[in-house]
C-alpha cells in the first residue's frame, strides 16, 4: 500500500514539473458536432473515444466536442446513450473538422448496439447526477395516463416526494425552494399543476433531464440542494413529424418540423385537461364553475452559417380554478402560471472556444380574486425576471476544458399585493411590499486529467446580490415598535450581499471498472420560498435577500464508490453526503398570514444539518432495464426561536427511502414495468395535551415533528401494447394500460385531530388520517405520425 502511494505521489510530481514541456508539444484538434441522424438534434454529453491515444472528450449542451492530439491516423468512436456507435478513421495530420451523425438503435432494430455508454459512470467527475431521456421515462407507470418527469426524479436515491401524487421534491434535505429548475436556461418558479399533482412539463416536447444532487459545477449557482436541467426538443431538421396522447383528463399534441431542410427547425406543442368541460354538460350548477390547466411549448433554430445557430425558446403554462355559486352573488377566479421566453445564440470562434450568449424572460404570478354582490377584492403575487448570460466553452491543446461564463438578472418580487372595490370606490393602494433586486455572478471552471487514473473538475464563482429601492427600511426595537426609518429611491442599492463559492470534484480511477470520487462545495441562496407546509403550492410566496433577511448558504461534502459489471450494463454506486445550511428561514410561532404586514417580520432564522448514505443500482441496457435506490438520512434544524432552541427533525426528514423501478420488454409488441417505493413516515407536529381556561378549550403542542406519520409504500404497474404492421406504416399507435397503487393503500396525506365533549362530560380526543388516491387504473392512447 505504501508503495502504491509512492508512485501515485511521484506522478503527480511528474506532471506538475513536466507541464510546461507538454505545453509546447505539437497536437492537432478533431472538432464538430455530433447529432441524430434521423433528426438532426444535437447529441449532450455524447462521448468520443480515440483508441490509439487512449483519449475521450464529451460533447457539450449544443453537441459541440473538441479534443487535440499529436498528429497521426485514429480510429475514433462516437457513442451515445440508445444510439449505435459510429466508428470511423480520421487521419489527423492537420487540425479536422468532422460532424458525426448518430442513428438511433430503436429505429435500427436489426443493428446491434456495441457500445451505448461504456464507462463514463467510472470515468467522469460527476457525483449525483443523473440524465434520463424521454423514452425512458415513458416506459414507467403514471398517475391518470400523464408522463411526469418530475415524479420519476423521486424515484432516484436523495430525491424524496412532497406528498402523495405530488410533483414537489426534497433533495438531501434541502427544501422545495433550494432546487434550481431550469426549463432551456429559463428558471421555473412553480413547477407544478393542479396544486402540485402534475409537473409544468410536456412530456412530447422534453428531450431529457439531467439531475445534480450534490457537487454541481461553477457554471450552476443560486440553489442550495440540486439542479434539474430540462432540455427542450429542438425539433426535427429532416422531415414533418407529429405526435401526441389522448388520456382519462388530459391530451396533448406536439408538431415537428424544418423550417429549411437541414438549416433549422421548429416543435410546438400543447396539451389540456378537460374535466372540467366534460362534467358541465351534467350539471347546470358547474356552469361557471371548473378547474383546467394548460400548457404549451415552442422552439425553434436556425444555422446562420456553419459556425452561427439561433434558438428561440417559450413556455407557457397556466393554472385556473373559477367558482360561482348558483344565485351568481359569490365568485372565485383564482389563475397562476409561468411563463418564460430564451433567446440564444451559439457561435464558434475556432476549432477550440465556443460560446453561447442567453437572454431569458420569466414571470411567474398568481392572482385570487373574489366578488360578492357590489364588493370585490383581489391579491396578487409574483416574480419577474428579465436575465442576460453569455458561457464560454475553450477546449486546451493540452486537453483543459475550460469554462467561463458570466450572468445578470434583475427581479422585480410582489408578495401578496392587494387591490380592491366597493362599488364605484376603487381600493388601490401604493403597496410598499413590492421589492427589487439585481442578481449576478461569475465562474470559471477546469476540468483535466493529470494521469489516467486522476482527473479533476475545479471552479470558482462569485455571486452578488443586492436589494434596490424603492423601499423604506425601518429600524425596531425589541418589541417590534418603529424607531426610525430611511428611504432609498429607484434604483438604490439597500442591501448587498456576496461571496465566493469554491467547486470541486475529483475521481480516482481504482481499475477499468470501478473509481473513488469526492466532492466539495459551497453554495449561496438569495432567493427564498417560504411556506407554512411542505410542497410547493402556487400560494407560497418567493421573497428575496433584503436588509432583514440574509442568504442562504451551504457547504456540502460528498464521497462516493463507482462500481461497473457486465460490460458496463449494470452501473452501481455508494455515495455518502454531509450538508450544513445556515440562514434557513421558517415562520415563527403562531404565524397567520397578513397581507397588510410585510411578511419578512415574521420570519426566524437558523441552521440545518443534513447527512446520508445513497445506494444506486441501474441496469441500462438489455431487454430488462431499471434501477433500485436506497436513502438512509437524517435532516436536522435549529431556531433559537422554535422549540425552545433546541433541534429538531425537519418536516422532510426521512430516515428509509426505497425505490424499484423495472422495464422488461417482452417483444416488439408488449412491454411492462413496475415501480415499488417505501418511505419513512414524515415528521408532524401534534396536540399531547388539552386544558380550559375558562370555558375555552386550548392545546398543548408536542415538540416540533415529534411524531411520525405511518410509512408510505406503493406499488405501480402499466403494460405497453405497440401493434407491428407487417408493412411500413406512417402512422404509428400504442395502448399504455397503468394502475396506480395497486394493492390500493391508503396513504395517508395528512392528519387532523378532532375532540369532543365538555369540561364537565370531558374530552374525547380522536386522530384522523384523510387519503386522497386509491387504486386508480388508466389508460392512454399514444401516436406518432
Amino acid at each position: 500500500m505504501a508503495r502504491f502511494l509512492s508512485i501515485k505521489i511521484a506522478t503527480v510530481f511528474f506532471y506538475l514539473f513536466s507541464l510546461p514541456v507538454s505545453l509546447l508539444a505539437q497536437k492537432v484538434s478533431l472538432s464538430g458536432y455530433i447529432r441524430d441522424a434521423e433528426t438532426g438534434e444535437s447529441l449532450v454529453s455524447a462521448t468520443l473515444y480515440i483508441k490509439e491515444a487512449d483519449q475521450g472528450g464529451v460533447s457539450n449542451n449544443y453537441g459541440f466536442y473538441s479534443v487535440s492530439v499529436p498528429p497521426g491516423l485514429y480510429t475514433v468512436t462516437f457513442s451515445y446513450v440508445g444510439y449505435t456507435s459510429l466508428v470511423k478513421t480520421i487521419d489527423l495530420s492537420i487540425n479536422q473538422s468532422f460532424n458525426a451523425e448518430l442513428h438511433s438503435a430503436t429505429l435500427m432494430k436489426e443493428v446491434k448496439v456495441t457500445s451505448a455508454r461504456k464507462d463514463e459512470n467510472v470515468k467522469n467527475t460527476e457525483m449525483g447526477t443523473v440524465t434520463l431521456s424521454m423514452e425512458r421515462i415513458k416506459t414507467l407507470p403514471v398517475l391518470f395516463g400523464e408522463v411526469d418527469i418530475l415524479k420519476t426524479l423521486q424515484l432516484l436515491p436523495g430525491v424524496q416526494s412532497a406528498g402523495e401524487g405530488n410533483s414537489g421534491f426534497y433533495v438531501r434535505g434541502g427544501g422545495p425552494d433550494q432546487n434550481l429548475v431550469l426549463l432551456d436556461d429559463a428558471v421555473v418558479y412553480n413547477t407544478g399543476h393542479l396544486f402540485g399533482f402534475f409537473s409544468v412539463f410536456n412530456s412530447d416536447a422534453i428531450k431529457d433531464v439531467t439531475l445534480i444532487k450534490g457537487g454541481a459545477p461553477a457554471n450552476y449557482g443560486g440553489r442550495l440542494s440540486s439542479v434539474v436541467d430540462v432540455s427542450m426538443k429542438e425539433g426535427n431538421m429532416k422531415e414533418f413529424h407529429a405526435e401526441g396522447g389522448v388520456g382519462l383528463i388530459a391530451s396533448r399534441l406536439a408538431l415537428e418540423g424544418p423550417i429549411k431542410k437541414n438549416k433549422g427547425s421548429f416543435i410546438v406543442s400543447g396539451r389540456r385537461t378537460y374535466i372540467d368541460v366534460l362534467a358541465r354538460p351534467f350539471s347546470s350548477k358547474l356552469k361557471n364553475t371548473g378547474y383546467y390547466f394548460y400548457d404549451a411549448n415552442l422552439k425553434a433554430n436556425y444555422k446562420l452559417g456553419d459556425k452561427d445557430r439561433v434558438y428561440l425558446s417559450g413556455y407557457m403554462g397556466i393554472d385556473k380554478f373559477k367558482f360561482q355559486n348558483s344565485r351568481g352573488t359569490f365568485k372565485a377566479d383564482i389563475p397562476w402560471g409561468n411563463k418564460t421566453a430564451t433567446l440564444r445564440w451559439n457561435h464558434q470562434f475556432s476549432d477550440k472556444l465556443f460560446v453561447n450568449t442567453t437572454l431569458v424572460y420569466n414571470d411567474y404570478n398568481f392572482a385570487s380574486n373574489f366578488g360578492q354582490n357590489n364588493f370585490g377584492i383581489k391579491i396578487a403575487s409574483g416574480i419577474q425576471d428579465y436575465n442576460a448570460k453569455s458561457d464560454f466553452d475553450y477546449y486546451s491543446s493540452f486537453n483543459h476544458h475550460f469554462k467561463a461564463g458570466f450572468a445578470y438578472t434583475h427581479h422585480k418580487f410582489i408578495p401578496n399585493q392587494v387591490s380592491g372595490h366597493v362599488d364605484s370606490i376603487v381600493l388601490d393602494p401604493n403597496n410598499a411590499f413590492v421589492k427589487y433586486a439585481h442578481e449576478a455572478g461569475a465562474y470559471l471552471l477546469d476540468e483535466f486529467e493529470p494521469a489516467k487514473w486522476w482527473k479533476i473538475n475545479i471552479g470558482i464563482r462569485y455571486s452578488w446580490f443586492a436589494q434596490t429601492g424603492p423601499y423604506t427600511a425601518y429600524t425596531r426595537d425589541a418589541n417590534g415598535n418603529v424607531t426610525d426609518s430611511a428611504k432609498y429611491r429607484p434604483g438604490q442599492i439597500v442591501k448587498a450581499y456576496g461571496g465566493w463559492e469554491p467547486r470541486f470534484n475529483m475521481r480516482f480511477e481504482l481499475n477499468d471498472l470501478s473509481s473513488i470520487k469526492t466532492s466539495i462545495s459551497k453554495t449561496y441562496q438569495y432567493i427564498h420560498l417560504v411556506s407554512n407546509n411542505g410542497t410547493t403550492l402556487p400560494t407560497d410566496v418567493w421573497v428575496p435577500s433584503t436588509f432583514l433577511v440574509k442568504p442562504q448558504m451551504a457547504w456540502q461534502y460528498s464521497a462516493g464508490y463507482f462500481r461497473n459489471f457486465l460490460d458496463n450494463k449494470l452501473e452501481t454506486s455508494v455515495e455518502v453526503y454531509y450538508k450544513d445550511m445556515n440562514n434557513q428561514i421558517q415562520y415563527k410561532d403562531g404565524y397567520t398570514p397578513n397581507s397588510l404586514q410585510d411578511p419578512e417580520l415574521s420570519y426566524v432564522f437558523g441552521k440545518g444539518t443534513a447527512y446520508g448514505a445513497e445506494l444506486f443500482i441501474n441496469k441500462t441496457q438489455g431487454n430488462f432495464t431499471g434501477w433500485i435506490g436506497y436513502t438512509l438520512s437524517w435532516t436536522y434544524e435549529k431556531f433559537p426561536q422554535l422549540n425552545g432552541g433546541g433541534p429538531f427533525p425537519n418536516k422532510y426528514d426521512r430516515r428509509h427511502d426505497v425505490s424499484v423501478v423495472g422495464s422488461y420488454q417482452f417483444n416488439k409488441k408488449w412491454t411492462v414495468s413496475s415501480v415499488f417505493v417505501y418511505g419513512s413516515g414524515n415528521a408532524i407536529t401534534l396536540p399531547t395535551a388539552y386544558y380550559f381556561i375558562g370555558t375555552q378549550l386550548l392545546e398543548y403542542f408536542s415538540k416540533i415533528n415529534a411524531y411520525r406519520l405511518p410509512a408510505y409504500h406503493r406499488l405501480d404497474l402499466s403494460a405497453t401494447y405497440t401493434p407491428q404492421h407487417s408493412k411500413p406504416h406512417k402512422w404509428e399507435g400504442s395502448w399504455t394500460f397503468s394502475v396506480y397503487n395497486v394493492y390500493d393503500r391508503h396513504n395517508p396525506y395528512f392528519l387532523y385531530v378532532d375532540n369532543e365533549g365538555t369540561a364537565a362530560t370531558g374530552i374525547k380526543v380522536t386522530v384522523y388520517e384523510v387519503y386522497i388516491l386509491p387504486i386508480i387504473p388508466s389508460v392512454t392512447y399514444n401516436f406518432k405520425f
